[in-house]
């Protein structure tokens, strides 16, 4: 039997067996099928009565790195849990291989990830009076609406945005390239930020094409974006080690709690599997797009 007919039988145990409500049951289903996500993105053909704790050790350090919260991690380790005890209960497996799994203290600890009121006080906080302000505001929307590195906002080329097809092309590690979606609340904040503030700068020759600049018109260092930041988290009295990074793994953490698939995340990350290199690298861009419209908390229809 393949994973879908054992995920189809546990759904209907949660319901008749259980009574658990449609949305409970849902959140399990959902759970169990991150777990078929990886063993699909890692090319790993098992059925799930063959599946070792090494496997779902694997998964667990692989969806940590995409930056899912320690909160998140334990729920989705309790719904895979929970299928497997329905497995053991049905007699396809003797053995439980998620029994001596330990909840996540997995691998290198996360920085703190902030909640979405978090975020909308940080930036709250910018003072739009002083000609800083419309970028700082613009940096913050962009690191968040798209997850990306310090390296990469503070090296974000305005040839590179599509103000049109809402998408930025990104030069990652390794100078591998990928195209991420914007949402569009930052790419108002980069526009008014261009017309308003950036035109206003003599802006040095190798720096045209940056987006973000100092008022020596050169591109930001990345100890500038750290300074923001803190000084923005000091100020509203947040009580986090927060740095840009964190805005990263509120983006990947956002997503992945609001629904979206770890493929998407994982592409838009720009992260390489730790088990494979570049094996699902071309997504399809609609389905990056419609990723961040449908759960991104600033890109989300009213």
């Amino acid at each position: 039997m393949n994973w879908q007919t054992y995920i189809k039988g546990f759904g209907s145990f949660l319901k008749l067996e259980k009574s658990l409500s449609g949305n409970s049951i849902e959140a399990y289903i959902h759970d169990v099928e991150k777990l078929t996500q990886f063993l699909d993105f890692t090319k790993t053909d098992i059925s799930p009565e063959k599946i070792e704790p090494r496997h779902l050790q694997d998964f667990l350090k692989w969806i940590n790195e995409l930056g899912m919260s320690a909160a998140t991690q334990s729920r989705v380790l309790s719904g895979i849990r929970g299928f497997y005890k329905y497995l053991l209960m049905e007699d396809v497996i003797r053995i439980d291989p998620t029994e001596l799994l330990e909840s996540p203290k997995i691998g290198r600890k996360l920085p703190d990830v902030l909640s979405i009121i978090e975020i909308d006080q940080l930036i709250a906080a910018i003072d739009l009076s002083k000609p800083e302000g419309e970028r700082n505001k613009a940096i913050l929307e962009t690191l968040y609406s798209c997850g990306l590195r310090v390296s990469e906002l503070i090296n974000l080329k305005i040839s590179n945005i599509s103000f049109k097809t809402g998408f930025i092309k990104i030069t990652g590690k390794g100078d591998k390239e990928r195209l991420v979606p914007i949402g569009n609340v930052a790419l108002k904040q980069i526009k008014i930020y261009l017309e308003n503030i950036r035109g206003q700068l003599k802006i040095k020759k190798e720096s045209e094409d940056i987006l973000f600049l100092n008022n020596r018109g050169s591109r930001l260092s990345r100890v500038m974006i750290f300074t923001i930041i803190k000084r923005l988290t000091k100020q509203i009295g947040l009580n986090k080690n927060i740095h840009p990074h964190t805005f990263r793994h509120s983006f990947a953490s956002h997503l992945i709690d609001g629904g979206a698939d770890l493929r998407a995340v994982q592409e838009m990350l720009g992260h390489e599997s730790i088990t494979t290199t570049e094996i699902y690298t071309h997504l399809d861009r609609e389905y990056l797009r419609d990723a961040i419209i449908r759960f991104h908390p600033r890109s989300k229809k009213k």
